[in-house]
């Protein structure tokens, strides 16, 4: 890798790693956050508009990326985070800072799609495995580290230090990349789709409500439900209408022509609804069931942090070697489903800790074998020219689905206690039919890995 890649790459990572640090630090000083602020009811709020914001933006970064290329896209992700962060450190009520993550979600959006485009741009797919799975493993790093450090700015400084640490940090990202990052004249704008944009945007944000909110704020059969529903279908549809009858749309129809790219998303949404929907509860499992300190919990989670990171760090140097993604996803996929089944049935059992801990291990082994890879066949299969809609679409897809397996394993974890008289034994056997279902998704999530199409990865960046 010569100088001025590396440097860009040196940028890249300091984007990412702000990103994954941000989310883990606020989830540990929200209970000082709303000792300060007030407004118990609306906690979820603070987590729930910056998971919105940022995953609604996704697609419209790699689509404007295309347009205008991957530098100008960079500047307004990083300055808009910026921007908010001073914003989230200044909030005087939880109001404020609701509205302040919105924004700061508005630039981390691009964060990590837009990284692996300008990856993408500059490292030919044979050599790619080894860069997006250091991204990986960054995110992953960074992630163990945050609570850790929430935990330790929260008690010797305030909460605001957690939004302000952002400032140098991203400043040193931009100043990187302003610095090595050329710019790119092949990308050029032609036309806006401004209606598609905010169609888009709007149908997403309109399901995401409903999502999010849906059994918990809102009740599945209130007015707020149904609105939201009807608005999120009628800009859908009136999207699909408008796309077919413009001749740049933000949500080119082509894409879905492709049978790598919906494959690949349909197996990550998947996945994410597996994962997601069942890791969340593991503090659950760990503080409300096994008795464990909430401190000790986030240590005993850290396994599957590990197994990310040491798989993801593998996968690249065997990818570079091999030239072949699918067998990696395909053996990632399986170690994931028997890590799950082995949690279900550990869990279930009153299993202790010495079977616990290396499934979960396993579990983030086999998912640092997948997330890079397929972001890798995508690229590799799509054109230039849509490599950065279809590489955000990609993490689109991904996060709708850790966001339906958030919701829907929350609706599981009510449903079983609803009426019942809260006790370890009962979020015992909820978690496990918790980690039960997510067994299924993941495992159908490796069946699905049979349609995936595997092309030769090529030896240039175009």
């Amino acid at each position: 890798m010569n100088p001025q890649i590396r440097s860009i790459y040196l940028g890249l990572v300091i984007m990412i790693g702000l990103a994954a640090l941000d989310q883990s630090i606020v989830a540990t000083a929200l209970p000082r956050i709303v000792s300060d602020l007030g407004g118990m009811a609306h906690l979820s709020w603070v987590v729930t508009a910056y998971v919105l914001a940022s995953t609604a933006t996704m697609p419209l970064y790699g689509k404007l990326s295309d347009q205008y290329g991957r530098k100008p896209l960079l500047y307004t992700a990083i300055v808009t985070f910026l921007v908010g962060s001073a914003l989230c450190g200044l909030a005087q009520n939880m109001a404020q800072l609701i509205a302040f993550r919105a924004i700061l979600g508005l630039g981390a959006g691009g964060f990590l799609p837009l990284a692996q485009i300008v990856i993408a741009d500059l490292i030919p797919p044979a050599e790619r495995g080894k860069r997006q799975g250091s991204i990986a493993a960054v995110y992953a790093a960074t992630s163990v580290l945050g609570p850790v450090l929430g935990g330790l700015m929260t008690d010797w400084l305030s909460w605001h230090a957690i939004f302000y640490i952002n400032l140098p940090v991203g400043a040193l990202a931009l100043y990187v990349i302003a610095r090595s990052m050329p710019h790119d004249p092949r990308h050029r704008a032609h036309k806006i789709d401004y209606l598609g944009s905010v169609l888009l945007t709007g149908s997403i944000t309109a399901a995401l409500l409903v999502l999010a909110l849906g059994g918990n704020e809102w009740a599945w059969d209130s007015r707020e439900v149904l609105y939201a529903s009807l608005l999120a279908g009628a800009m859908a549809a009136a999207l699909l209408f408008h796309v077919r009858r413009v001749p740049e749309p933000v949500l080119p129809p082509d894409l879905f022509h492709n049978r790598v790219f919906n494959v690949a998303s349909v197996v990550l949404a998947l996945t994410f609804v597996g994962m997601m929907g069942s890791s969340v509860f593991f503090p659950l499992l760990f503080q409300m069931v096994m008795g464990a300190t909430p401190a000790s919990s986030g240590l005993l989670t850290m396994p599957m942090m590990v197994g990310m990171v040491i798989s993801s760090a593998l996968n690249g140097r065997v990818l570079a070697k091999s030239g072949r993604y699918k067998p990696a996803q395909v053996l990632g996929l399986a170690l994931a489903t028997a890590a799950f089944a082995a949690l279900a049935w550990g869990i279930t059992t009153a299993a202790g800790y010495l079977v616990l801990e290396p499934a979960i291990f396993v579990l983030g082994a086999g998912l640092g074998l997948v997330m890079p890879n397929m972001t890798i066949a995508v690229q590799n299969a799509l054109p230039l020219m849509r490599r950065g809609v279809g590489t955000a679409m990609l993490g689109f897809f991904r996060s709708l689905g850790g966001l339906l397996g958030v919701t829907g394993s929350g609706a599981i974890l009510a449903q079983q206690l609803h009426g019942q008289a809260a006790n370890a034994a009962l979020y015992r056997h909820a978690i496990g039919n918790i980690f039960s279902a997510g067994t299924v998704l993941v495992g159908l999530g490796l069946l699905m890995l049979y349609f995936l199409p595997e092309q030769p990865l090529g030896h240039n960046t175009n």
